[in-house]
C-alpha cells in the first residue's frame, strides 16, 4: 500500500484492465405471469433440456468468449478488511444523542430516532405508548387486519410489550441506555430472532421448529434498548427485485400503490417509508437494500462484505450477501450502522474490521463517473442524478472525474451466475416454492462448473481494476443511478401467481450488482421524484455511491451531502412527465404519524 493509506487484508492486486465499453445486448428472456407461469413452472421442472435452453438463452455462457479472463486467478471471497489504525480505540458510545445530525424541519420531514428519544425524555410519550399504537397496525393475527400488516410476517405481542415495558421502566427511572432506547425497529425475515420462526419469504419454516438464537447484529441493536416489533416480509428467498410475494402478500409502494416496493427487502422499505418505524435491518445480495430504498425514497447502506456479522446465518458460502440498515434519514442510517457493525470477536471476518466511528479530518471529494454506463439510465433518472451531482460540484466542492470500468455486462452475468448457484445449492427442494422461483432455480441448477469458475475470475479482474482506481484517486466514490428505471409498475395479474420478468430484473440491477460482487460498500439516497406511468403519486429516484473497501464512514458523509441536496438544493420544476424537484422532502400520502398516535393526538 502507498504511504499514508490504510492497511488492508486481502486487498486485490491493483491493476488497470482497459476494455472498451460495450452496451449489453437486448435481453430475450420470456416474460410470463398468471396461470401461464404456473404451468410453465411445471413444464420446466419436468422436461429435460428445457432448463438448459433457458440458461443459454439468458446469456450465462457468454463468459466463455472473453479472452481477458485468461490467466486471471479465480477469487471466491470478495472480503477485503481495512485494519484499525495503530492505537485506534472503539468509540465509547455508538448512540450518543448529542452526536446525531438530524435533518432540518423541512417539508416532508420523517421522524428520526432523536424524535422518539426527545418524546420519551420529555415525558410526553413512553415506549409502551408507541408500541400500543403500532401493534393494531402491524399484526397479522387479528380479525380485521390493517393494510400495513402485509409488510410484516409476525409480531410476537408478548415479547414486544415486554421489551417496551422494560424500556419504559428505564426512562421512568432516568436510566435510558442511549438514543435507541425504546425506539421501535424490525428485521427482514432472513435473520434469526429468538422466539420467531424464519420463513425467508416461503411457506416453510426454515428453523424447522427449533429454538434459534438472535442474530448478532439484531442483538446489538436490542442491547441498546431498541424495541423489536416484528419480522418483515420479503421476496421469496430474496431472488427477485419486486418483493412480489404470493405466499405472504405483496406490500405496495407507499408513494404509489400501483408500483412495487422493490425487493427483496420490500417489507422493511414499506415499514420505514410509511413512518411505522424509523429504521429496519435488511439484507443485500443483489441490491436488496438499495433497490427498495430507491423505490421508496429512503436511505440504504450496503456495507463492505463481511463487515456486519451475519452469525449465525449466511455463512461464507454466500459470497454476495451482506446485512445493512434501511432508514428514513441519514442520522438514523449513521447510528444504526455503527451499532450493526460492531466487530463480533467470535466471527471471522467481522472481528478483524476497524470499529465504525465518525470520520475525522478532511476528506477528498472525488466522484467517478463511467459515462457510457451512467447514460444507460432513463432520461428522467439521469436528470435527477445529474442535478444532484451538479449541486455537489457547485456548492460542496466535489470534483468529477471520468473513469472506465471493464466488462460491465459480463460482470452482471457473472454476479447472476454466482448468486443463483449459491442459492440453488442451499435449497433442498423446489416443490414448495412459487412458480417464478421454481423456474429460476431450475435454470440456475444448469450452471456448469467451468462457467462458475469463469465468473470468479471476472470477480478478481473487477476487484483488481477497482483497487487500481481507488489507489490512483484516494477518496474516490463511484456514482451511478441506483436503478436505471424510476420504479417498477405492477402489471395486471402479477400479484396472484407472481411474475417471471428477467428482462426488467436485469435492467433494474444494472448498477447494484457491482458492490455485491466485488465486496465494496455502497450507499443509496433519494435525489428527486418523477411522474408515474400509472397510479397516483410521484416516484422517488435515487443516486448511489460505491466506495473503497471499509470506507463506510466516508460514504456516510456523502449521504449527508445527498440529504442536504434533497432538503435544501431542490428548486421548483413542474415540467410535464419529467423531473419534479420539490422544495424539500416528499412524504407518502399515507404516511403514519406514529408519535402523534402514541400521544393520542
Amino acid at each position: 500500500m502507498p504511504e499514508g493509506r490504510a492497511s488492508f487484508i486481502n486487498y486485490p492486486m491493483p491493476k488497470a484492465h482497459d476494455v472498451p465499453y460495450q452496451p449489453p445486448p437486448t435481453p430475450k428472456n420470456p416474460v410470463v405471469k398468471g396461470l401461464a407461469l404456473h404451468y410453465l413452472a411445471n413444464i420446466v421442472t419436468t422436461i429435460p433440456l428445457l432448463p438448459y435452453l433457458l440458461w443459454s438463452n439468458a446469456g450465462f455462457s457468454s463468459l466463455r468468449n472473453r479472452k481477458e479472463l485468461e490467466g486471471i486467478e479465480a477469487r471466491y471471497d470478495p472480503t477485503v478488511i481495512q485494519l484499525p489504525e495503530p492505537g485506534a480505540e472503539a468509540p465509547a458510545s455508538y448512540t450518543n444523542a448529542t452526536n446525531l445530525r438530524v435533518p432540518p424541519d423541512a417539508n416532508g420531514r420523517f421522524y428520526t430516532v432523536a424524535d422518539f428519544h426527545d418524546a420519551y425524555k420529555s415525558g410526553r410519550l413512553a415506549p409502551i405508548d408507541v408500541v400500543e399504537a403500532l401493534l393494531p397496525l402491524i399484526r397479522r393475527d387479528v380479525a380485521h387486519r390493517s393494510s400495513h400488516s402485509t409488510a410484516f410476517v409476525d409480531s410476537k405481542v408478548e415479547l414486544v410489550r415486554k421489551a417496551a415495558e422494560a424500556s419504559t421502566k428505564r426512562w421512568k427511572e432516568g436510566k435510558p441506555l442511549g438514543i435507541l432506547d425504546g425506539v421501535p425497529f424490525a428485521v427482514k425475515d432472513d435473520l434469526d430472532v429468538k422466539g420467531y420462526k424464519r420463513y425467508v419469504g416461503t411457506k416453510r419454516d426454515h428453523t424447522e421448529g427449533k429454538e434459534v438464537e438472535t442474530s448478532w447484529c439484531v442483538r446489538k441493536v436490542e442491547e441498546e434498548g431498541a424495541v423489536l416489533v416484528g419480522k418483515l416480509n420479503m421476496h421469496e428467498l430474496g431472488l427477485d427485485t419486486t418483493n412480489n410475494n404470493p405466499n405472504w402478500g405483496t406490500p405496495l409502494n407507499p408513494y404509489n400503490d400501483k408500483y412495487y416496493t422493490g425487493g427483496s427487502s420490500g417489507g422493511p422499505a414499506y415499514a420505514v417509508a410509511t413512518g411505522l418505524i424509523p429504521f429496519a435491518i435488511g439484507s443485500d445480495g443483489g441490491g436488496s437494500i438499495r433497490i427498495p430504498t430507491n423505490y421508496c425514497g429512503l436511505y440504504g447502506l450496503k456495507p463492505s462484505h463481511g463487515r456486519v456479522s451475519t452469525a449465525p446465518l449466511l455463512k461464507p458460502d454466500r459470497s454476495v450477501v451482506v446485512i445493512g440498515p434501511l432508514t428514513s434519514n441519514m442520522a438514523d442510517l449513521e447510528v444504526s450502522f455503527r451499532v450493526l457493525a460492531q466487530p463480533n470477536t467470535s466471527d471471522h471476518p467481522s472481528a478483524q474490521f476497524s470499529p465504525p466511528k465518525p470520520l475525522s479530518g478532511s476528506r477528498n471529494k472525488v466522484l467517478g463517473v463511467c459515462k457510457p454506463w451512467f447514460d444507460r439510465a432513463d432520461p428522467a433518472v439521469q436528470e435527477a442524478c445529474h442535478s444532484a451531482i451538479q449541486y455537489f460540484v457547485s456548492e460542496l466542492g466535489y470534483q468529477i472525474i471520468d473513469i472506465s470500468l471493464p466488462l460491465l455486462h459480463e460482470g452482471q452475468i457473472a454476479h447472476a451466475i454466482t448468486i443463483l448457484a449459491e442459492a440453488a445449492a442451499a435449497q433442498r427442494s423446489l416443490t414448495d416454492l412459487t412458480a417464478p422461483n421454481k423456474v429460476l432455480l431450475k435454470v440456475a441448477q444448469q450452471t456448469p462448473a467451468m462457467d462458475f469458475l469463469l465468473a470468479q475470475r471476472l470477480r478478481n479482474l473487477l476487484m483488481q481494476h477497482l483497487g487500481y482506481l481507488f489507489q490512483k484517486h484516494p477518496g474516490l466514490i463511484i456514482v451511478t443511478p441506483t436503478t436505471p428505471n424510476a420504479g417498477w409498475p405492477i402489471g395486471a395479474g402479477e400479484l396472484s401467481y407472481g411474475v417471471s420478468d428477467g428482462n426488467t430484473q436485469v435492467r433494474n440491477m444494472e448498477y447494484v450488482w457491482l458492490a455485491n460482487f466485488t465486496g465494496v460498500p455502497c450507499i443509496q439516497f433519494p435525489v428527486g421524484y418523477v411522474e408515474p406511468v400509472q397510479g397516483k403519486g410521484k416516484i422517488p429516484v435515487g443516486l448511489s455511491g460505491h466506495g473503497e473497501w471499509g470506507s463506510e464512514d466516508a460514504l456516510i458523509e456523502f449521504g449527508f451531502d445527498g440529504e442536504e441536496w434533497l432538503n435544501k438544493g431542490c428548486v421548483g420544476n413542474a415540467q410535464p412527465g419529467g423531473l419534479q424537484h420539490p422544495l424539500g422532502r416528499l412524504r407518502p400520502e399515507g404516511w403514519v404519524d406514529i408519535l402523534g398516535m402514541g400521544s393520542g393526538e
